[in-house]
């Protein structure tokens, strides 16, 4: 049984420029803290490993780090991603409209985080349900609130 957490947010940039800073996985997030190894060009298909901290340019991620895979990309619109860990798989959405007359008031992002178990009890799921739920609905709430830490960090 899967959990999901959906919100909105504002923010006054252009939807190009909100696009850059938070769909194109960069090697190193400083915001998020988190290096990426990408392989191949960004794209629906394109797989990542994700680290915690800086890597050192050149060197490979630690065995049985995250992996993920982008499994929707409409460029400057929407980016899906899909992050497996051992216990579960975490899936992020992302979409950006235009706000305002050709985007004239911004851009409107939507982000959606969805965690499904893998394996387990459905006992245990069932017991752990609600704490699932606000950790979901925290995440959602952390990754809008970091947005301008997002855009200001891709200037």
């Amino acid at each position: 049984m899967s959990t999901t957490a959906s919100g909105p947010r504002r923010v006054p940039d252009r939807r190009e420029d909100v696009w850059r800073a938070l769909a194109v996985l960069h090697p190193y997030c400083a915001v998020c803290e988190v290096s990426y190894v990408v392989s191949g060009p960004t794209r629906k298909g394109t797989t990542f490993v994700c680290v915690p901290g800086e890597l050192a340019e050149g060197t490979p991620p630690p065995a049985g780090a995250p992996k993920g895979t982008i499994v929707e990309w409409t460029p400057a619109r929407v980016v899906v991603t899909r992050l497996e860990l051992t216990p579960e798989t975490w899936t992020t959405r992302i979409e950006l409209a235009d706000a305002g007359k050709g985007g004239a008031d911004g851009t409107d992002v939507t982000i959606t985080v969805t965690h499904e178990p893998v394996g387990g009890s459905a006992l245990m799921r069932f017991v752990q349900r609600k704490a699932m739920a606000r950790l979901v609905r925290r995440t959602v709430d952390s990754e809008l609130d970091r947005l301008p830490e997002h855009l200001a960090a891709a200037v």
